[in-house]
């Protein structure tokens, strides 16, 4: 999934709500938008940051953390999302054509795997409500403000989790008594998640008409009958519309889509209805309109249940999605030197509540990348998962899911990435009969497009898997999550070596993350991930006494891990090759970003992590070529003509290695997905590369995505960043643009904090945690309270000494170095190990633990010398260690 893909080659103060009256609409007391308050520039904000364009504004929304813009908001995508819908529109207000999975129609109002409606559009007075002045993300919602001559509307759109809808609330103030008419527009399109528009069959030959009708107060809309394709199968979709209030009249048929036109799409199977309202509004009083959207597989019956559901005192079904998302909120609080990148973290944990998907009777068929559609293979009755990115990849993937994972544990979601890795672990086993690998992509119908036994990939999901099992199992302590999927993971390693290695030497065929033309069998990718998947096994095997498995695990994985120089380092350019071909085993380099990964890369061998594959003198060569512009966006390229991003090309350019490589093939794409810059983050991370111009840099890129001026949407972390061969996504049209958000890039911001710099290393399933830090040395201290381990928590503080002068910029002139942490856990523990991380260039003067002289060891690391004691496992403790120059 995303980079995989190559479709994108070449993409005031406000009252306090009080309770009104009006024609028996529900009228809520929730406070939505709140003072704004302009964001301050992080301390890592860089000059090329300061452009015309202007920034994001903090706020509350509902009482909590809101972001607010009011630029070129016709240009940019919105998503709000529950566990069992979402809609997708612009923050003006509309909802024009969105997507291209199925062109034009991934936009609108879902209830996976359906779609509703194309849109639902309001209009006041015969004016319609398509120009907002502000648009405000808040926690599990968005409003948008309206200014309609002396009235101000404000319209919020959320989902309540668990409910097959979504709702529109129009808050209406004025200034004296008056009598308005609401008029609401909507478009049908009744359609499934799968076929798409370029499968066979497709959506044009699989959807059919809709029908609409008016049932009491409310609009009905139904497609019912059997497509013309083998194997599919008779239906009854419904979706309805209407208020808690009467409308005092109708339309139907034809187009009714507000202000906006007719869309030409050869999908388009929809029909319109409009229903329209008196409402009183008080001068004196705000007052609410809700308005709901349903819908069901089941027909209209189910369909009126949900929506009778989702207006049963909808605000306060607002108010408990805002605690519950404040709740996760409340994990991992962090207290940062960089207020931009807390921020974005702190957005990111919304971010992945957002992912937050369910589906339901998913009729799970191979369609062997949508040449087929044959009868179902089994049936799943329900999985939980991470949708991958809104609007185009909402469904279940494997890699995705993989990355993602580092980001869910750190900030104490761990029951949505277990849900997640036991959906990819049932549907791989009915679609692949066992074998053991993991399936690439399922729709939430059950359509399978890639990742059957039979394709050439994704190789790299398959032995990540076992990885993202011993994270959880490692962050949990969770034995019986360990024991269900154990078996699974043996299986992907078994399965892998005995069909994937025709020339048995132990470097993996098929595709890796990075599909292009020109690459060899063999990816380096996936020879790292099948390196750090063995030693996870291994892990596992251990704790469960599986000696067998161990032993086979642990000496294979040491044998690749003996070799792994030899076989990929390309010393004329200080870089790994890409690929190798079969069965000479020629070096393939095209400067892909998985040139990265073997520094990304963290494995753990007989319990002790060991950070990066390669050695560190190889690991400085390469990223320091990865940090040049032609690797990654820098200054003022030509080619780019709107705001740059600092991240990490997929795909680097020649003109800045060192000498020439006969392997080398030109293979230019100068797009920077968050993923890759992520990866590059966690590589600077793990070599102790943390510099401003170093890690610094790439946490900078993806945070600056969110805030202050963010992408699309305030708070959303995109697929895409801007770059010279994307662009930038407002500039794109609607069907071409990336994902307006995308799970996996918290992983480049959270994990480096959380994991690296304050070095928080659970290992729950032996009862065991050290915290090691490593400080940037532009960060005096930094702290996290009730981060998530295990049954219970732990909070951890870092101080290091600040090495460099906030005017200058220089180092600071001094020989006497303190580095200080502080941990108080919150959970049952047998071992707790505390420690630092400590410049080569220092000598040690005095190590105390609770002010005491305490034994220490130092143990050498990519990252540099890590200075560890043992401390007790209860109750706060406090380690010292001071340093004197060498």
């Amino acid at each position: 999934m995303g980079d995989n893909d190559n479709h994108l080659s070449a993409r005031t103060t406000r009252r306090r709500l009080l309770r009104g009256t009006a024609v028996g609409a529900v009228l809520s007391q929730v406070p939505l938008a709140g003072s704004a308050v302009a964001a301050t520039r992080s301390e890592s904000s860089s000059d090329a940051d300061v452009e015309a364009e202007p920034e994001a504004t903090e706020t509350t929304s509902v009482g909590a953390p809101a972001l607010s813009v009011a630029d070129r908001l016709a240009d940019r995508r919105y998503v709000a999302t529950g566990t069992r819908g979402y809609v997708v529109g612009t923050e003006s207000g509309g909802f024009p054509p969105m997507g291209w999975h199925i062109q034009g129609e991934m936009g609108g109002v879902w209830t996976p795997p359906l779609k509703l409606l194309d849109g639902i559009w309001f209009g006041v007075d015969g004016e319609w409500l398509d120009d907002a002045t502000s648009f405000t993300s808040g926690y599990g919602h968005v409003t948008m403000t309206f200014e309609h001559d002396d009235l101000t509307v404000e319209r919020a759109d959320f989902v309540p989790d668990g409910r097959r809808g979504a709702l529109f609330g129009l808050r209406f103030d004025s200034d004296e008594d008056r009598t308005v008419t609401l008029t609401v527009d909507a478009q049908s399109e009744l359609m499934s998640a799968y076929p798409w528009g370029w499968t066979t069959p497709s959506q044009e030959t699989f959807n059919l008409d809709d029908e609409v009708s008016v049932d009491g107060r409310r609009l009905v809309f139904r497609e019912t009958g059997t497509p013309p394709v083998e194997n599919a199968t008779e239906h009854d979709w419904a979706a309805v519309v209407g208020s808690s209030t009467h409308p005092t009249a109708h339309e139907m048929d034809g187009e009714f889509r507000g202000p906006e036109e007719a869309y030409d799409s050869a999908f388009d199977s929809g029909v319109g209805g409009r229903l329209t309202y008196e409402v009183d509004v008080s001068g004196d009083e705000l007052t609410t309109v809700w308005i709901g959207v349903a819908g069901s597989e089941t027909g209209p019956e189910t369909a009126h249940d949900e929506l009778d559901a989702l207006l049963n005192e909808p605000e306060e079904a607002l108010e408990k999605k805002v605690e519950s998302r404040l709740t996760r909120q409340e994990r991992t609080r962090l207290d940062l030197p960089d207020t931009r990148l807390q921020r974005s973290i702190d957005w990111s944990k919304q971010n992945l509540a957002d992912s937050r998907q369910v589906a339901t009777d998913l009729m799970l068929r191979d369609t062997d990348e949508g040449s087929a559609y044959p009868e179902p293979a089994g049936r799943l009755d329900r999985v939980r998962f991470l949708g991958a990115g809104f609007p185009d990849y909402q469904w279940l993937f494997g890699t995705d899911g993989e990355y993602t994972a580092y980001a869910s544990v750190a900030v104490g979601q761990f029951e949505p990435i277990k849900d997640h890795l036991e959906a990819l672990k049932e549907a791989s086993e009915i679609l692949n009969d066992g074998s053991g690998k993991v399936v690439h992509e399922i729709v939430t119908e059950g359509s399978m497009y890639f990742g059957a036994n039979d394709d050439p990939g994704n190789t790299d999901e398959t032995v990540k898997f076992p990885s993202a099992v011993a994270l959880l199992w490692r962050w949990t302590g969770d034995d019986e999550f360990r024991d269900e999927m154990y078996d699974f993971t043996r299986r992907n390693m078994e399965y892998v070596f005995e069909n994937l290695d025709e020339d048995d030497d132990g470097w993996l065929e098929g595709h890796g993350n990075v599909e292009r033309e020109g690459m060899g069998d063999e990816k380096l990718d996936v020879a790292v991930y099948t390196i750090r998947g063995l030693y996870d096994l291994a892990e596992m095997a251990r704790s469960k006494g599986d000696g067998r498995t161990l032993s086979w695990a642990q000496r294979k994985a040491d044998q690749l891990r003996r070799t792994f120089e030899d076989a990929w380092w390309i010393p004329e350019i200080s870089q790994h090759a890409g690929s190798l071909t079969n069965p000479d085993e020629s070096r393939v380099y095209q400067r892909h970003w998985i040139g990265v990964t073997p520094m990304e890369v963290e494995i753990r061998r007989n319990g002790q992590p060991h950070l990066g594959l390669t050695a560190p003198d190889n690991a400085d060569a390469a990223l320091d070529l990865r940090e040049t512009t032609c690797y990654s966006g820098v200054g003022d390229d030509e080619e780019v003509d709107h705001r740059t991003n600092e991240g990490l090309y997929h795909t680097g350019a020649p003109g800045c290695d060192r000498t020439t490589f006969a392997g080398t093939k030109d293979s230019t794409e100068k797009q920077i997905f968050t993923l890759n810059t992520a990866i590059m983050a966690v590589g600077e991370g793990n070599y102790g590369r943390l510099g401003r111009d170093q890690q610094g840099r790439y946490l900078d890129a993806n945070a600056k995505l969110q805030l202050p001026v963010p992408d699309e949407q305030p708070g959303a972390m995109p697929e895409i960043a801007p770059s010279p061969a994307y662009g930038r996504s407002l500039d794109l049209p609607m069907t071409e643009r990336a994902m307006v958000l995308q799970a996996w890039g918290a992983y480049g911001t959270v994990w480096p904090v959380v994991h690296q710099h304050l070095g928080v290393r659970p290992d729950m399933g032996r009862r065991r945690l050290e915290v090691v830090p490593h400080l940037p040395d532009r960060w005096p201290e930094a702290s996290v309270e009730n981060l998530r381990v295990g049954d219970g928590s732990v909070a951890v503080s870092a101080e290091s000494p600040d090495q460099t002068d906030e005017t200058t910029g220089q180092t600071n002139d001094s020989s006497d170095y303190t580095y200080e942490t502080t941990v108080t856990p919150n959970v049952s523990l047998r071992q707790l190990v505390l420690g630092h991380v400590v410049p080569v260039g220092e000598s040690v003067s005095s190590v105390t633990l609770n002010g005491e002289e305490a034994e220490y060891d130092c143990r050498r690391t990519n990252r540099g010398r890590e200075l560890r004691v043992e401390a007790d496992t209860a109750g706060t403790q406090r380690l010292v260690v001071k340093t004197v120059d060498c």
